[in-house]
């Protein structure tokens, strides 16, 4: 089957536009300016916000579309990688194609058109998998994902990108609730308990280790419960579940013959001036210094794929391990608010994950 470039599928006129529009600065926001400015989301806001849309995602759009038309060892033409490059060409395309929006009939109407495109980039992550999957198997034990750097560099820009842009539409779609949950400013919780986010984080990832080995190892919290920050709760959800996930299966599969019970994770949240800590404590063992850097790599795992049966990757996923995006994209979701992610581990006993998150919410989105 031949491949089609975008150059030969779209118009003359569509691909100077996508060109045009990728040669646009990208504009940044804060946790802390979308709080200020939706704290009451009144018709002009909700007008203001649809009018910086009807801007800023065709230009977001239209980057990724651009680098996804160019990608080196052939990651382009994978058949996977091009349904991506096919969506983001549809929205880009819907969006220019959505007249100004001037009245609040306009922003409704705009409203549920990115929530549409919202829905239908829903299944990006595990597509894109399915694309560096192909190009795995392409090298072979040639060479290494980790031996290909620019690739890695793609992905980071591209996930970045698509946290941001799932953000923004999120976060106007969530300001026409009728009826917000109390203290929610859109996707925002002005009141996150970061020890109630970890309980529920550990509950759902026992569950996934239960599910898994019949059994899943004790994890104890440490940390004030009645301390709460402003923060997107399902993002540091996903976060904690991802690190909680490789530590239950750590510490399960490292003592699952002894004869005693299995040491518990201690997860401990810190509250600082500047930053909120979480640092996930287990005994599993440990990672080799030598693989260290591998956890960072996208589909590098010591489990088996799940891919590999068939299975679609979630976003959050539910099986036990597998994917190798837990990490890497858990870290995007950190820097994306201004925290980050370290992970320091001693071979032969266990690992330490640190998940800092900025609490004053001031920096802005690390554009790609």
């Amino acid at each position: 089957m031949a491949v089609r470039r975008l150059s030969e599928s779209l118009s003359r006129t569509l691909m100077e536009d996508i060109h045009r529009c990728s040669l646009k600065k990208q504009t940044g926001v804060s946790l802390k300016y979308m709080m200020d400015f939706s704290g009451y989301p009144t018709g002009n806001n909700l007008l203001f916000s649809a009018q910086f849309l009807h801007k800023e995602l065709p230009v977001r759009l239209a980057h990724r579309v651009i680098e996804l038309e160019n990608l080196p060892h052939r990651l382009s033409i994978k058949a996977p990688v091009l349904k991506v490059r096919d969506w983001y060409v549809d929205s880009f395309k819907d969006l220019r194609s959505f007249p100004e929006v001037l009245n609040s009939a306009d922003e409704l109407k705009f409203t549920e058109l990115i929530h549409q495109i919202k829905i239908r980039h829903n299944n990006v992550v595990p597509t894109m998998a399915m694309g560096i999957q192909q190009l795995k198997e392409d090298l072979g034990r040639k060479m290494g994902l980790n031996e290909l750097p620019e690739i890695h560099q793609f992905l980071d820009r591209f996930y970045m990108s698509r946290i941001g842009i799932r953000m923004l539409i999120g976060q106007h779609v969530a300001l026409h609730q009728r009826r917000p949950p109390a203290g929610y400013i859109g996707l925002i919780c002005t009141h996150v308990s970061p020890v109630e986010v970890a309980q529920n984080a550990i509950d759902d990832a026992r569950s996934a280790c239960m599910r898994t080995y019949g059994s899943a190892p004790e994890v104890h919290v440490y940390g004030d419960p009645s301390f709460k920050f402003a923060y997107v709760p399902t993002h540091l959800h996903q976060m904690i579940f991802e690190l909680l996930k490789n530590s239950l299966r750590a510490v399960q599969e490292l003592f699952m013959d002894a004869d005693h019970d299995c040491p518990p994770i201690r997860v401990v949240v810190a509250d600082g001036n500047e930053d909120v800590t979480i640092k996930i404590s287990d005994e599993g063992g440990g990672i080799p210094r030598s693989g260290l850097s591998k956890i960072w790599t996208y589909l590098y795992t010591t489990a088996k794929s799940p891919l590999a049966n068939g299975e679609q990757i979630q976003d959050t996923p539910n099986v036990m391990a597998g994917y190798g995006y837990g990490l890497p994209i858990s870290r995007l979701y950190a820097r994306y608010f201004g925290g980050d992610l370290q992970v320091i581990s001693m071979e032969g006993y266990g690992t330490d994950a640190y998940l800092h998150l900025n609490r004053l919410g001031n920096v802005q989105e690390p554009l790609p």
